[in-house]
């Protein structure tokens, strides 16, 4: 059984059966923020809804990504730890790889070359290019909004303001189905925190 984690956009969990490809639950939060809130109480409304133990979860695939720090931090970490508690696999996955299988499943009939989309914030977008027939690719880049459509060339654009954590668990099935290397265990952060350590805070006035 697989707990799958994804909070690149919104907090998206889920159960999926790794003998079936069975989504056996699903809890989505699309507020961009928040997450360290709802990510507790949203594994225990999956496991309570597909009425499985803890101790059936076989494997965690958790979503790295690209996203904000603050709210991959917090995906991330409660993957690890529940995978490092339970003795079970952690399985990184790039969060657009979710949002270009499930693009892929809604428009069977094309076959081409698709752009995946998401908001980083600061006016730019994240974006990551799925060559027709590939499913794995090397990273994402942060273009201008302005620039996207220059960009793309004859790739389809698919902009998602929210991952499937159910599609990342059948995403990472089919990648282990290939076999196909894993995905790096790096967490893709839109860009760098702001908070360096050792920096000063900086003042702010009281008038």
């Amino acid at each position: 059984m697989i707990l799958a984690i994804d909070t690149s956009a919104g907090t998206d969990i889920a159960l999926v059966n790794a003998q079936t490809r069975q989504v056996l639950a699903e809890v989505r939060e699309p507020n961009p923020r928040h997450h360290a809130e709802v990510i507790g109480d949203g594994i225990a409304r999956v496991l309570q809804h597909a009425d499985i133990a803890v101790a059936d979860i076989s494997e965690v695939v958790c979503g790295m990504g690209p996203g904000p720090f603050t709210g991959l931090r917090v995906g991330v970490a409660a993957a690890r730890t529940f995978a490092f508690a339970r003795a079970v696999p952690l399985r990184p996955m790039p969060s657009h790889d979710a949002i270009a299988r499930e693009w892929r499943c809604a428009n069977a009939e094309y076959t081409g070359a698709i752009a995946v989309l998401t908001d980083a914030r600061r006016r730019e977008l994240a974006l990551t290019r799925y060559p027709a027939g590939i499913a794995e690719v090397g990273g994402f880049e942060l273009v201008s909004p302005d620039d996207v459509d220059e960009l793309l060339g004859e790739a389809r654009r698919v902009d998602a303001a929210q991952v499937s954590a159910a599609h990342l668990a059948l995403a990472w099935c089919e990648r282990r189905d290939r076999g196909a290397s894993p995905a790096a265990d790096e967490i893709l952060y839109s860009r760098a925190p702001d908070a360096k350590p050792g920096a000063v805070p900086k003042r702010v006035s009281g008038k």
